[in-house]
């Protein structure tokens, strides 16, 4: 079962842009945003993605998640059946030791959050932690793109 180990901050400066290697443009869309199974379109350029994420484990660091890129035709349709707003980001790719962070700047009513992932092998690998990382907020649902897609960041 292919599983996604994961955890999640806050971003306290724009540190991260001088570091940042590659900019992408994301839409994604919740076609089922039930805490046991979250089914998403993301839309990444040019490529549509299927993902189906499963219930996270106790620290939120854990969970299923199964992907497969879709035609893009398809993955616009299927992004117009989706239960609310889309959620609409910058992703900056930032490369830090061993790891590649994901840097979100949201737009749109969740503008103003800016977020960064890092996966990781195992739950408590050691990783270096660059000075723009601020409190780390894994688990905390209200985080979540799809708790986002529902209740966005200006509404806090």
């Amino acid at each position: 079962m292919p599983l996604e180990i994961e955890r999640k901050f806050l971003v306290k400066n724009c540190g991260f842009l001088e570091e940042s290697y590659e900019k992408k443009h994301l839409v994604q869309g919740f076609l089922n945003s039930d805490k046991n199974r979250t089914v998403r379109i993301r839309i990444d350029g040019l490529k549509s993605f299927l993902t189906v994420k499963g219930l996270s484990n106790a620290s939120g660091t854990t969970r299923f998640e199964w992907e497969k890129e879709i035609p893009l035709t398809e993955g616009k349709q299927l992004l117009s059946l989706c239960e609310e707003k889309p959620v609409e980001k910058y992703r900056y790719l930032v490369k830090k030791g061993f790891h590649l962070f994901e840097v979100d700047v949201f737009l749109g009513e969740n503008e103003g959050l800016v977020v960064a992932e890092i996966e990781l092998d195992a739950e408590d690998s050691p990783f270096e932690k660059p000075n723009w990382l601020g409190r780390e907020v894994t688990g905390e649902v209200a985080y979540y793109n799809s708790c986002l897609s529902k209740n966005p960041f200006r509404n806090w």
